[in-house]
């Protein structure tokens, strides 16, 4: 899909639907926004068609009709924006997204889209919204089906900004779509195409094309550091884990940077292990390495989008499988910082790799770490499907994040670390045990992180319930969703 930008007015443009909006709006009032125009062309009859359907320019609401010819463009798509003193980044991004996806269900190939203002982020999160809502993984469509067949071809955003800021803006938009699209095609992939090291391949070629140091770390290399507990996750599969770590170093001077250390879970499919998972459980469980996508696709926007920091982008890969070799309920496991892991679930596998992947981290030198996993349901009993978990030791991290996600419409929000219940993963055999029981399990897991901290400001986002939709909203499609990367490539650029 194309998208480009000219001054100028989408009205006067021949496509097939024409995007255009309104603010706050009742029935008996003027038409507002770029509605306005279309009113006075269609002699009136928009403002009466919006008013029988009940039309109120609410955000994100949409209403398309036909022109018969007495515009330039074949339809009209009308998107509410709600108050015009009330619209955020994501409330834009929502309601364009949610337009464009309505020109394309309405088999539009070209679309013209007005805006409320030309500003630089209006144009970014436009360009953004139309590649996030037009999604599709449609890879394995073929023999057993055909792929679909509506599908816009162009977009052309218009407005007064310069030819060049508006490029700008759009490429800025369509890096962080293309990243999201990453992670959400590396989830949506079976875990036959994705295992540790066809993941460790894709991680190595994003390292080359980007110039990133690369560095992928075998079982003998685990094995000569200690990281006793990724070991025994991946033993039971005949596929090896890897640890793997890209950094990104900034091409300029920035006398504020920072070293900040990104580690993602990457369980490419998981069982359950010994403690094995229900039929149910595992229909799902490709989406396990969620954590490890979302930190990859993150590092492949951080040069088009001019992040100024160090970012060590951490992946801990492994498949939980069963076999002769596969690790038990009651082994006793040393991590990589010297703390000893009494293993009560085979299940509970996602903050045993990540133990590693954090001490591996922090002997980077980083100054502060941010881990991202599916790893617990009791997380979605919390907070629901579509909400992220955090937890941090560190009030102005979390408060960074928590702004960070905000602005990218990804809902965060922020659990407790409870002293109290760090009994509950106190060791009878070793240091500590890998699950504190049912009462509070999204705070003992992330209590049990706490411990490969290694005395950094630390932060995990337990995103057990915001990773994989079961059912399409917004511009966020059904299956993989590529949660965090926008908040994580916002958080580095407010960071600067």
């Amino acid at each position: 899909m194309e998208i480009v930008y000219r001054t100028g007015s989408a009205h006067e443009l021949a496509v097939d639907a024409l995007i255009t909006f309104s603010h706050s709006w009742k029935a008996g009032d003027p038409l507002n926004g770029g509605a306005a125009a279309i009113d006075a062309e269609l002699d009136g009859e928009l403002a009466t068609l919006l008013a029988d359907n009940g039309f109120t320019g609410k955000g994100a609401s949409t209403f398309i009709t036909p022109t018969f010819g007495k515009t330039a463009a074949r339809r009209v798509i009308v998107v509410g924006l709600g108050d015009a003193d009330a619209i955020t980044e994501d409330g834009l991004r929502l309601a364009y997204g949610t337009a464009v996806t309505t020109a394309r269900d309405a088999g539009a190939k070209s679309v013209a889209a007005s805006l409320p203002n030309s500003k630089f982020n209006t144009i970014v999160q436009v360009a953004e919204a139309a590649d996030l809502a037009t999604y599709r993984f449609e890879k394995y469509v073929g023999a057993a089906g055909t792929p679909s067949t509506k599908a816009i071809e162009s977009i052309t955003i218009t407005g007064d900004a310069t030819q060049a800021e508006a490029d700008a803006a759009i490429t800025e938009g369509r890096s962080v779509a293309s990243a999201v699209a990453l992670a959400r095609d590396l989830v949506n992939e079976p875990g036959s195409v994705i295992n540790p090291v066809t993941f460790a391949e894709l991680a190595q070629q994003i390292a080359d094309e980007q110039g990133f140091e690369y560095e992928e770390l075998t079982p003998v290399e685990m094995e000569a550091a200690g990281m006793g507990a990724i070991q025994a996750v991946g033993k039971g599969s005949a596929i090896p884990p890897r640890l793997i770590r890209l950094t990104y170093r900034p091409g300029h001077d920035a006398g504020d940077s920072r070293s900040i250390g990104l580690v993602g879970k990457c369980i490419t499919f998981d069982t359950g292990g010994y403690s094995i998972k229900p039929y149910e459980g595992m229909l799902t469980m490709k989406n396990d390495m969620s954590g490890g996508a979302a930190v990859l696709a993150t590092m492949t926007a951080l040069k088009a989008t001019g992040c100024r920091h160090t970012v060590h982008g951490v992946i801990a890969a492994a498949e939980n499988m069963i076999s002769g070799e596969a690790f038990r309920p009651g082994d006793i496991l040393t991590a990589a910082n010297g703390v000893t892991i009494e293993v009560l679930s085979t299940d509970a596998e996602g903050r045993l790799v990540l133990a590693d992947a954090l001490v591996y981290t922090a002997k980077q030198g980083v100054e502060e770490m941010i881990d991202l996993a599916t790893l617990t349901g009791a997380a979605v009993v919390a907070l629901g499907d579509g909400s992220t978990a955090l937890f941090s030791n560190n009030d102005a991290l979390a408060d960074r994040i928590l702004a960070a996600s905000e602005q990218a419409g990804e809902f965060t929000w922020r659990m407790p670390l409870t002293p109290s219940l760090e009994q509950q993963i106190k060791g009878d055999v070793g240091d500590i045990k890998n699950t504190g029981g049912r009462g509070g399990g999204a705070i003992t897991a992330a209590l049990f992180l706490q411990h490969f901290s290694e005395g950094l400001p630390w932060a995990h986002l337990d995103i057990a319930g915001s990773a994989f939709s079961t059912k399409a909203n917004g511009y966020n499609p059904k299956g993989g969703v590529g949660v965090m990367v926008r908040t994580l490539l916002n958080y580095l650029a407010a960071e600067a």
